[in-house]
């Protein structure tokens, strides 16, 4: 059994602040506060890949995909574990490295949407959107995940992050297990431990991986309409060259497409 396991960092157990979400600059990871919450980040993954293997996975590949994507602290992770990291500009996102010969995805450390209030860190893909809609539907970007793995037939079994994205994956995926380790309230957070959290994910994947799969594998639409809603409209305008971009108000962008691949593509060159 082949795992794809997908990490952020904004629904990490006990996270709240930007500080500890982000290095002081793009190449340097001096802040104290992203060094202490790169660990658990980290620990998490690892509480992930240790119930993967408990479930009988053969091979697991773990995707860093918060940020710069240089985020797992290396040396803790399991030998049995290979990582992609970085960012390599292709239209599979946070989900590159995953394709038709795995059996299952899995999400650590996932967040709310933009424009919830369940996570003070809740956002989709960047700070100047306001809103990213499919066929009508307000999104996040474990939405994005999770139907770019279903392209490639791929299930979603498991979600660890914020109560309020738990709640949001299983509408997408109802049979998907989640492990919610924190819940917002304004700028604060009611959140497990640390030690809690490793422990519940590492017994939540194992659970979600020993079952029938069949049930985590959303269903495509034959057809996909993507609204992005912007925080301004000179990001609305500057991106609206991008072909088939309907510029349908001064912060709104309209595409079309029958192929998911098409979205993804989209949401890589407008966001």
């Amino acid at each position: 059994m082949k795992i794809f396991i997908c990490a952020d960092i904004e629904g990490t157990a006990g996270i709240t602040h930007w500080d500890e979400a982000k290095c002081r600059s793009p190449d340097e990871r001096g802040n104290p506060d992203y060094i202490e919450f790169r660990e658990y980040m980290t620990d998490e993954v690892v509480a992930a890949c240790e119930g993967a293997r408990a479930a009988g996975a053969s091979e697991i590949v773990v995707r860093d995909a918060h940020s710069m994507g240089r985020n797992l602290i290396l040396a803790k992770l399991p030998d049995y574990v290979r990582i992609m990291r970085s960012w390599s500009g292709h239209p599979d996102l946070m989900m590159f490295g995953l394709d038709a010969s795995f059996a299952a995805a899995l999400y650590t450390g996932y967040h709310s949407k933009a424009g919830t209030d369940t996570n003070p860190l809740a956002h989709t893909m960047s700070g100047t959107v306001s809103r990213l809609l499919i066929n009508g539907e307000v999104e996040s970007e474990y939405t994005l995940s999770a139907l770019c793995a279903a392209r490639y037939g791929v299930p979603s079994a498991f979600l660890s992050g914020d109560a309020g994205m738990c709640a949001d994956a299983k509408v997408l995926v109802p049979a998907i297990g989640t492990v919610a380790t924190s819940e917002g309230f304004g700028p604060a957070t009611s959140s497990l431990t640390p030690k809690a959290a490793v422990a519940a994910i590492r017994d939540g994947v194992e659970a979600a991986l020993s079952r029938d799969l069949s049930a985590c594998l959303p269903k495509l639409a034959d057809s996909f309409e993507l609204v992005v809603e912007y925080t301004t409209p000179d990001k609305a305008y500057n991106v609206s060259w991008y072909p088939g971009v309907e510029h349908v108000a001064a912060r709104t962008l309209r595409f079309k497409a029958t192929d998911f691949f098409d979205i993804l593509r989209a949401v890589r060159f407008i966001i």
